[in-house]
């Protein structure tokens, strides 16, 4: 019956990747790898995984920790959201659940930022639960496996993958299974030129026998992608510089930067001079001007297109500025900040 399940799982044990939280089940530890996974690549998040964990090892620590800090741990993986929400999940453990982290599904997934997908990694790789546990590998390798011309990005496509799924699952090795057809998708069945003529699972693919395998998986289309212009004044005086932390629910909450001018189109350094919000601020600086214009590679995000320049200007006095804290330039490494001002604190001079 679980004939596909035996094919992937005898695969997983000869090809599947050594990984530092497969060695656990930990559901804390765990928790912790998927969130960083979630929009992070393998190679990537393993070295951010070992920081974090080394300074957050357990669900207490975390909870007792200021966002400030956990944001700093955070800083290059981006989709901050996912370090808030761990936070807020944490501390939702320690209040709700004594400190213990739940092992009942729903009680999994009742916490902050635990989505369909991480409760059930969480259920089958540290409690063994028999749910199949359904990411964009295992989309893809459904689709080919069935053939499916349904969008996965719609509803009916999504449930139909999920039960699919469900129904491949062996539940006598729920967490073996999972970590095996999620690495197939990974290092086997990719993205683009997958190597399906010596595929153990070649005579099983509906995709491969109708010559499909380049149009699956399918999608409804597109994402409009919002380009926007940012414009920061890095402003310093005798070494003193200048952060605002970004509030409400826009990109990047939380972390701090330095006062931004967004403008709807480019400007150049005219432009930014006559703008009210720098002519306002200059009234209360002595001998200001414009050293350095940095103009930075564009910046992309998921849905957002950022084209960022960054003024560094000098002068003798800084300005008081709502929002804004004071502190000296060889502080800033202590703040998170988002990739964007990292990549442009790396070669400001």
């Amino acid at each position: 019956m679980y004939d596909i399940s035996d094919i992937l799982v005898e695969w997983y044990r000869m090809y599947g990747r050594d990984l530092p939280w497969r060695q656990t089940r930990n559901p804390y530890l765990i928790w912790i790898s998927e969130t960083i996974l979630q929009q992070t690549r393998v190679v990537q998040g393993k070295e951010y995984y070992l920081r974090f964990v080394a300074r957050f090892p357990d669900v207490e620590t975390l909870a007792h920790a200021g966002e400030d800090e956990v944001l700093k741990y955070w800083q290059g993986l981006g989709y901050y959201s996912r370090a808030r929400h761990l936070l807020a999940a944490a501390r939702e453990i320690v209040d709700r659940f004594d400190g213990k982290f739940p092992v009942d599904h729903t009680d999994i997934r009742s916490l902050p930022g635990i989505g369909e997908y991480t409760a059930a990694a969480i259920a089958s790789f540290a409690y063994g639960l028999p749910i199949a546990v359904v990411d964009g590998n295992v989309y893809r390798v459904i689709s080919r496996l069935f053939d499916l011309d349904l969008p996965i990005d719609s509803t009916k496509g999504h449930k139909t993958i999920v039960s699919l799924a469900q129904s491949l699952l062996d539940p006598t090795k729920p967490a073996l299974h999972n970590q095996a057809i999620m690495d197939f998708g990974a290092l086997r069945c990719t993205p683009s030129a997958p190597t399906c003529e010596s595929c153990p699972l070649e005579g099983k693919c509906l995709a491969h026998a109708a010559g499909n395998v380049a149009e699956r998986p399918v999608k409804k289309g597109r994402i409009n992608i919002r380009t926007r212009y940012f414009n920061y004044l890095h402003i310093v005086a005798d070494g003193n510089t200048l952060l605002y932390r970004r509030q409400g629910k826009d990109i990047w909450q939380g972390l701090y930067e330095f006062p931004l001018i967004e403008t709807s189109t480019p400007v150049e350094t005219d432009e930014i001079r006559l703008h009210p919000y720098l002519t306002k601020i200059m009234t209360q600086m002595d001998n200001f001007r414009i050293s350095r214009r940095i103009v930075m590679p564009r910046h992309q995000l998921s849905h957002q297109l950022i084209h960022a320049v960054f003024y560094r200007i000098e002068t003798n006095s800084l300005p008081d500025i709502p929002g804004c804290i004071r502190l000296r330039e060889e502080q800033i490494s202590d703040y998170a900040v988002s990739r964007l001002t990292e990549l442009y604190l790396g070669k400001r001079y």
